[in-house]
């Protein structure tokens, strides 16, 4: 099977089309939306904790609700649960926008919202990678699961650069185009006729709901791949406090925070792109680490900047070698792990790595409040650094792996 981007061949299936375009708008609407709360959550407060609590309350429900999602991922169908999903956050946006309309200045309400937002990406996270397979035959999957990483990254440019430049027009137009966005994902989802997967059959017991820990525990490999992600994210996470550099270190607006927040997806589009043209073949292992080494590098270069050139160059590098271990972790995941056991596997997935994005986020806020916003990014980028060092020891079979499908 050959991972790589290599045309367009899932395109040829017409329920893939409508998931990956349902895919990409959903995503556009939660990066202009983290663009929007960001910008609205510090302008209101002016505390960089504040913004790290937005992190926290998506992350909660991600860890607090993973076992269940997973298992629910496995035993019902899996567009249905979209559906549900992607109506709660269509009703989370709404209420954003209602509040951004009226005025409202209470951030907690701000938090609850979010947090209904959250518990609906809690459940929509490993149903949302779990389908995929199921969408197209087995000769199509890697070009599937390029395509999938790829929706996403390039919902990451085009979102946080549109929603600073929607934000420039008020609040309430942002959420008003997210609010649209999600109505829009729903109607494509409901389009879809996938081919249903091969349930699982346990019942709602805790060795099931542990399966997928028990699978990745297994898997030396893919539970170094997650794991090493997982830590870098955790620590290099410097997302959450852009709105700082945008308004008081770089001071370019909202339109620069969207183009700030824009930046990492360019690089890591141009490197999906890339590696299309020359996919991994040889020394998989070593390239991950290098990528995650040169993630932390461009973290702490990123801190250290006031040039709004040299901080974009910086993220643009970040983004780059972010792509190259994401699309190593999701083959590995995806490739060998059974079907009836994708959505467990895929939740623990979620929780190391989407979640951490958010516990980064919190992680950055709170370092940011207690010594600054640049030494805490700086900060990160080295922890990210000792990280590699240390798991190239703790994992020598993914240090050394050599093909990446094996």
């Amino acid at each position: 099977m050959t991972i790589a981007l290599s045309g367009a061949r899932a395109f040829r299936h017409r329920d893939f089309t409508r998931y990956w375009s349902s895919r990409f708008v959903s995503a556009t609407a939660i990066q202009i939306q983290g663009v929007a709360v960001g910008w609205w959550v510090y302008d209101l407060t002016r505390d960089p904790l504040a913004l790290g609590l937005v992190g926290l309350t998506i992350f909660l429900p991600a860890i607090g609700l993973a076992l269940l999602a997973g298992h629910a991922a496995d035993r019902l169908d899996r567009r249905a649960i979209l559906l549900v999903c992607y109506t709660m956050a269509t009703l989370a946006a709404a209420g954003l926008l209602g509040c951004a309309w009226s005025g409202v200045r209470q951030v907690e309400l701000i938090y609850t919202l979010i947090l209904v937002f959250g518990v609906s990406r809690a459940f929509a996270n490993p149903a949302s990678q779990a389908i995929v397979p199921n969408l197209v035959p087995a000769e199509h999957l890697g070009n599937a699961i390029a395509w999938h990483a790829l929706a996403w990254q390039t919902a990451t440019i085009v979102g946080p650069a549109l929603g600073g430049l929607l934000y420039a027009f008020g609040a309430p137009v942002a959420f008003a185009a997210v609010t649209l966005s999600f109505a829009l994902t729903l109607g494509l989802l409901a389009g879809i006729r996938h081919r249903l997967a091969q349930r699982a059959h346990e019942s709602l017991r805790w060795v099931s709901l542990l399966a997928g820990l028990r699978f990745i525990r297994s898997q030396p490999v893919v539970l170094g791949a997650i794991s090493l992600d997982l830590f870098a994210v955790l620590l290099g996470g410097a997302t959450a406090l852009l709105p700082i550099y945008a308004r008081d270190i770089l001071d370019v607006g909202p339109w620069g925070l969207g183009l700030l927040r824009s930046m990492p997806a360019v690089g890591a589009v141009l490197m999906a792109l890339w590696l299309a043209q020359r996919p991994l073949q040889r020394h998989t292992g070593r390239r991950l680490f290098q990528a995650v080494a040169l993630f932390g590098l461009a973290t702490i270069a990123f801190g250290l900047s006031t040039n709004l050139w040299l901080s974009l160059a910086c993220l643009f590098v970040l983004g780059a070698a972010d792509m190259i271990s994401v699309f190593i972790r999701q083959t590995l995941v995806q490739i060998e792990t059974p079907d009836p056991m994708r959505g467990r596997v895929a939740a623990v997935n979620t929780v190391f790595i989407g979640a951490s994005n958010e516990l980064g986020e919190f992680e950055s806020g709170v370092l940011a409040t207690l010594i600054g916003a640049a030494p805490a990014v700086v900060a990160g980028g080295v922890g990210t650094l000792a990280v590699v060092m240390l798991w190239r020891r703790w994992f020598p079979a993914l240090r050394d792996r050599d093909r990446l499908v094996s």
